[in-house]
């Protein structure tokens, strides 16, 4: 197994104890590919809450695939609320094609988004997944609605800087 410096480009002998190196990293080239992928299917909670703070509107749909019942306990303002089940029947109704949609669940520990995606995806929408969920974006101290109304929760510091807007990544 090698591994390729990166002072060198030359192959490195990856070590066999050592707990991340044992499997070498993958090419640079091939490494730059899955990232680039990665990113096609995904966004994480910031930037779905930048977009939809545009002056110029959001340019996505934001679908909210869980239950009525936790679609009550809170949801992102403005989401569509299509559980992943009714999205063959009802897509087509509450949804524009020409708009990319962006999906989320409960989070990271669910993949209710994974599988709206996946429906979505297979009848010709433009998707992604919001990594983190809904979790993500009541940690981060955003606003979200409930059946009582609007609410918010306190930053928290383990998912996004408290003095900063800007996470630097």
């Amino acid at each position: 197994m090698h591994t390729i410096s990166p002072r060198t480009a030359e192959p490195a002998a990856a070590t066999s104890s050592h707990p991340v190196l044992r499997v070498p990293p993958a090419p640079p080239a091939a490494a730059a590919a899955y990232f680039a992928a990665s990113l096609a299917f995904h966004a994480d909670v910031s930037d779905v809450a930048a977009a939809l703070n545009l002056d110029a509107g959001p340019g996505v749909t934001v679908l909210d695939s869980r239950s009525t019942a936790s679609w009550d306990q809170g949801h992102i303002p403005g989401a569509v609320h299509l559980p992943t089940a009714l999205i063959p029947e009802q897509a087509t109704r509450l949804l524009d094609p020409a708009v990319p949609v962006v999906t989320y669940c409960w989070g990271p520990g669910c993949d209710g988004a994974t599988r709206a995606a996946l429906a979505l995806a297979r009848l010709g929408y433009q998707v992604k997944e919001m990594r983190g969920g809904f979790e993500y974006w009541v940690r981060e101290g955003f606003a979200f609605e409930t059946a009582r109304g609007a609410e918010r929760h306190a930053l928290d510091p383990l998912t996004a800087p408290v003095a900063d807007e800007d996470c630097g990544c």
